[in-house]
């Protein structure tokens, strides 16, 4: 058995290979479902309406999709260029640390500033700090061969460990009752709500513009083919004579400042302030998002919401039949593999002989 590439990939192909890793992750699912002692039919319906069966459903599913959209971006950009950033989480934690350093300020000891100053300097300041948190591993990558999975995993860790100790130190919220929390930022900072009577914020715009940006900057800037350049073959690239380390760090900055982007619109949309527990896995449900998507940025964001409205939905669906939560993560790991696996069949043919 072997495989090769296809010729040309036929049209029903590409329309049943979704279908087919839809209909393998439902179907490996269901027996975890059926094993909990839950009704499978009644588990499944249960899914779906928590997540998009109504208005509430609907807003909680687009404000939890908000930063998967930003911390997906930032992994498929780097993805892209072969750049293996694992360290999403720690960039965006970092990110809403530095946006709280300028915007808590704000409202405590003060800068003499108004809030349509501040806040860009905030949103600069976030960004700025994932960028940074990830050139570290670029540098590391492209002068020494280091493996930057190794090292933007390791430093998700060391970021946490940071702000732990930021929480508990110098940016503690005195008012918290010795609740480990920043201080909140100024209330002009925070985001606008975008449907009344509801946590949906104007961070969801932004990601979508966002999208759509770097949509159209890896089809029709230079950036953009030396990224894809890069990823295709980084040898090829440089014997070509395009500038690979440059490429290299433009990448991580841009990946970086988008994972930074996601905490610093976290706390300004949704939070206030920064906890270690603001980001249930943000970070690398954003890896998840991103191969979802096949690294598009535009499919990042159907990804996004996919995976939203099965993590809102499976909180409705423990409280009613009792599965426990966790089959969200089982049931978005499974659709990863599924996904791939059909990618696969869809490029490449199986040969017996």
């Amino acid at each position: 058995m072997r495989l090769e590439p296809r010729a040309q990939t036929p049209l029903w192909l590409w329309l049943a290979a979704p279908l087919a890793a839809l209909a393998f992750t439902l179907a490996v699912t269901s027996l975890l479902v059926a094993w909990a002692g839950a009704p499978v039919g009644r588990a499944y319906g249960l899914l779906l309406a928590g997540g998009f069966g109504s208005r509430f459903a609907w807003t909680e599913t687009l404000t939890r999709a908000t930063p998967l959209i930003l911390t997906g971006l930032s992994v498929a950009v780097a993805f892209r260029a072969r750049l293996y950033n694992i360290g999403a989480e720690g960039q965006l934690y970092l990110g809403a640390l530095a946006a709280v350093a300028v915007g808590g300020l704000h409202g405590g000891t003060g800068w003499a500033m108004p809030s349509s100053l501040l806040f860009p300097l905030m949103i600069a300041a976030a960004a700025l700090a994932g960028a940074l948190l990830l050139l570290v591993p670029a540098w590391l990558k492209v002068r020494f061969g280091v493996d930057e999975v190794v090292t933007t995993l390791l430093l998700n860790f060391i970021v946490l460990l940071l702000v732990s100790a930021m929480l508990d130190g110098p940016m503690k919220d005195p008012s918290a009752l010795g609740w480990p929390q920043s201080v909140a930022i100024a209330d002009p900072l925070q985001l606008s709500k975008l449907i009344p009577r509801s946590r949906v914020h104007s961070g969801l715009l932004a990601a979508l513009a966002l999208a759509v940006a770097l949509a159209l900057m890896l089809r029709h800037t230079t950036l953009g083919f030396e990224i894809r350049a890069l990823g295709a073959n980084a040898r090829a690239a440089a014997f070509a004579g395009m500038p690979v380390r440059a490429v290299m760090w433009k990448v991580a900055l841009l990946s970086g400042a988008l994972a930074g982007l996601a905490g610093a619109v976290e706390v300004a949309g949704r939070a206030g302030y920064v906890t270690l527990d603001m980001s249930p896995g943000y970070g690398y449900s954003g890896i998840v998002v991103a191969m979802l998507a096949a690294l598009h940025p535009i499919g990042v964001v159907a990804a996004a919401v996919f995976v939203a409205g099965v993590l809102v939905g499976a909180d409705s669906m423990s409280r009613a039949v009792g599965v426990p939560t966790y089959i969200a993560d089982v049931i978005t790991a499974v659709a990863l593999v599924a996904v791939l696996v059909a990618a696969l069949g869809v490029r490449w043919r199986v040969r017996w002989r």
